[in-house]
């Protein structure tokens, strides 16, 4: 096997910084994640899946090191997103001494990427099947699915994963697909007009053979 330690890492005394982004986004009635292949030479996760991330470099903040990494990596810009957790394990990355910031990012899938101009392979995989990523990235899953759980209960975050307009069975449904269980219809109903974070927008759409359903943007 190839020397895969890196000779930085053998005279400096410090940690490199970097960033890594944890993108969900709901996508044909599943919820996914943007994710990339790892295709550097020396490195011993060549070939695997892996969250969008890289080196912050040293004139630029953590932020703005997310968006150079989706443009240029995914194709992607104006992503929502927020910190989520700093992942410091020593041996996390087999190269050298590295911390990853990571970024818990969400989007519609209305949300446009450019393919032709992103460098890195990319795709989106369902949650349910993502797994053996690079580095410590499946702990990096389960850290972020638990934040927007707990998120979702009490603030509006779930906008970004829905188009401007939405039933509230579309929202419904992308509550379930990111609590991992199924809700009573009338409480989830109940629920979120009484929070106070819809607003009705006097138009209806008509799905299949059922009644004319409103339809709801967030406020």
């Amino acid at each position: 096997m190839a020397n895969t330690q890196n000779p930085i890492s053998q005279t400096i005394r410090f940690a490199a910084l970097a960033v890594d982004v944890i993108c969900f986004q709901v996508i044909d009635g599943k919820l996914k994640l943007l994710l990339g292949k790892v295709d550097t030479d020396n490195n011993v996760f060549k070939g695997y899946w892996a969250h969008i991330g890289g080196l912050i470099e040293k004139n630029e903040t953590a932020e703005q090191s997310v968006d150079r990494l989706l443009k240029n990596k995914a194709g992607m810009t104006g992503v929502y997103k927020e910190q989520l957790y700093t992942f410091s394990a020593v041996h996390r990355d087999p190269r050298g001494r590295v911390v990853a910031v990571a970024y818990l990012a969400l989007t519609d899938s209305t949300h446009p990427q450019d393919l032709d101009h992103a460098k890195t392979e990319t795709v989106w995989e369902e949650i349910k099947k993502a797994s053996k990523l690079a580095y410590d990235h499946d702990e990096m899953v389960k850290v972020a699915l638990q934040r927007l759980q707990a998120k979702i209960m009490y603030t509006d975050i779930a906008k970004h994963l829905m188009p401007k307009e939405f039933t509230l069975s579309d929202l419904q449904k992308v509550y379930e697909l990111i609590l991992g269980e199924g809700m009573d219809k009338r409480n989830f109903r109940k629920r979120m007009l009484s929070l106070n974070l819809l607003k009705d927008t006097k138009r209806t759409v008509k799905k299949g053979v059922m009644r004319p359903a409103s339809l709801y943007t967030f406020k």
